[in-house]
């Protein structure tokens, strides 16, 4: 096994022994409750000379001949403590230099003054340990180097970096803008099933799990109820939205993992237009409400959310970068121009062929712009285009070379939706393990009428592009490998 960045074995002794001495001196082990009335923040902007009673987690600690000097932190901010032997008993004192360590949660009651050195401080009067960690926390100039461990001991890592938390408190204003957003647009938020039959909504492998009160497999959904959520259009719903998690069983990648956070709307009586000019403002609230700009930089490309995006024509664009027409084109001929571009591709039915050639073109759109015009082949619920009976009406976001949202005119022909789950379900028996699994139950509900919709969706890599991360660093716990002890088979 790989050696551990750090041996904590003699330290974890050290202080284990400080506990006990902790009890012995009458300190409650691990108690329940707190005397904190102040955050650290309150604390700081208390009047000098005041009395504030606070608690979090003690960051540093270091000794100055009859001083010692703490950083105290908490959610909100943090301060430092100064802790005087002239202030304390002398037992007293003596415990908190010998048996309390950085990383130990405290009580502290104290009065906010100034330091000499101006900064925000507590003269310590009372304090009273809450947890004696066991184990110490990272240094403090290099915190966690490696980016496994960084990922395995995440509570780690958010500890000791305030710009990763901060991260995932624009997160949560992030979703929480496109709630409000979508609320004060009229749209109802639901909750459709995570466990499905038959998964749809997206082109995707599935993980299988199984059912044991039904005795059947089920699948964990690849979409936000996209298929649940059409349905509720025919129930007589007419603007619904969700906010969810979906599970890919699929590769990693900077912009991929298995399980991630996605948003899909559904606006009956609305088509693909409609939905492109809401989902624009939608970004620019977002981009303003969250981040206060509307200028952002993914992956070394710049681009500027504001103003009116433009269109770009999928077969166009693809024709233009490669010189194919993936209408016209024959299988051969795309393999051949994938070789040539040196692309290396899984799948040879068309679709696939399509869409690989699409991804070569859009890593050089910095966007934002809006893709239309997609083929059929590889859009299978979105409505046949109302000119070109080849084409559908779709859109996609591009930014930074990728695409960051899916919407469409949805299909609401049961005659044709039959024939394309029919066409996928040929991919199926083929091997294409990423076409979409056909819901005839689903044909059956549009076979009772369900109303001209739009739908549109995005998930938290749109995020992760803000703030120009991979989509692992913004997840707070990312699936890791469990750690396989050498003795565990004995």
């Amino acid at each position: 096994m790989p050696k551990p960045e750090i041996d904590i074995n003699d330290e974890r002794t050290v202080r284990l022994a400080k506990l006990a001495s902790l009890t012995e001196a009458g300190n409650s082990s691990f108690p329940a409750h707190s005397e904190k009335q102040h955050t650290v923040a309150e604390a700081i902007l208390s009047t000098e000379g005041s009395t504030v009673i606070t608690a979090g987690r003690i960051m540093s600690k270091r000794e100055i001949g009859k001083l010692t000097f703490c950083r105290l932190q908490d959610v909100s901010g943090v301060i430092q403590l100064i802790v005087k032997q002239d202030e304390l008993e002398k037992e007293v004192y003596k415990q908190f230099v010998k048996l309390v360590d950085a990383g130990d949660v405290v009580d502290v009651t104290g009065e906010r003054f100034q330091s000499k050195t101006g900064e925000d401080s507590i003269l310590v009067k009372k304090y009273s340990v809450l947890t004696k960690a066991l184990l110490p926390l990272p240094d403090k100039f290099h915190g966690l180097q490696n980016e496994e461990l960084r990922m395995r001991k995440r509570y780690l890592d958010l500890l000791t970096n305030p710009e990763l938390r901060d991260i995932f408190v624009k997160r949560a204003h992030f979703w929480d803008v496109t709630r409000t957003f979508l609320k004060d647009n009229g749209f109802f938020e639901v909750e459709t099933p995570y466990l499905e039959t038959t998964t749809g909504g997206a082109e995707a492998t599935p993980f299988q799990a199984h059912h044991n009160d039904f005795d059947i497999d089920v699948y964990l959904r690849i979409s936000v109820g996209e298929l649940w959520q059409k349905r509720l259009m025919a129930a007589g719903f007419e603007k619904t939205f969700e906010i969810g998690r979906v599970f890919r069983n699929e590769g990693s990648s900077p912009d991929h993992l298995q399980e991630f956070t996605n948003m899909e709307f559904y606006w009956a009586y609305a088509d693909y237009r409609k939905g492109m000019k809401l989902v624009q403002e939608l970004y620019q609230k977002i981009a303003i409400d969250v981040f206060g700009k509307t200028e952002f930089t993914t992956k070394g490309m710049n681009y500027d959310l504001a103003g009116e995006w433009p269109e770009i024509d999928y077969v166009s664009e693809v024709k233009k970068q490669t010189g194919i027409d993936v209408l016209k084109a024959s299988e051969d001929d795309m393999r051949k121009k994938l070789d040539e571009l040196g692309v290396v591709y899984e799948g040879t039915n068309r679709e696939r062929l399509t869409d690989t050639l699409w991804k070569f073109c859009r890593k050089n759109i910095a966007g934002p712009a809006f893709l239309v015009n997609h083929p059929k082949l590889v859009s299978p619920l979105a409505k046949t285009h109302r000119d070109n009976s080849e084409l559908t009406e779709r859109f996609q976001i591009i930014i930074a070379g990728s695409e960051i949202g899916n919407g469409y005119s949805e299909l609401n022909d049961p005659i044709e939706q039959r024939a394309r789950f029919e066409k996928q379900q040929e991919l199926i028996a083929s091997g294409d393990t990423e076409a979409m699994m056909p819901d005839w139950e689903f044909v059956e509900m549009l076979e009772h009428g369900m109303p001209p919709t739009c739908g549109f969706g995005f998930g938290e890599r749109f995020f992760a592009f803000l703030v120009d991360r991979p989509l692992r660093e913004v997840t707070l716990f990312p699936l890791v490998k469990p750690i396989i002890e050498e003795n565990s088979a004995e």
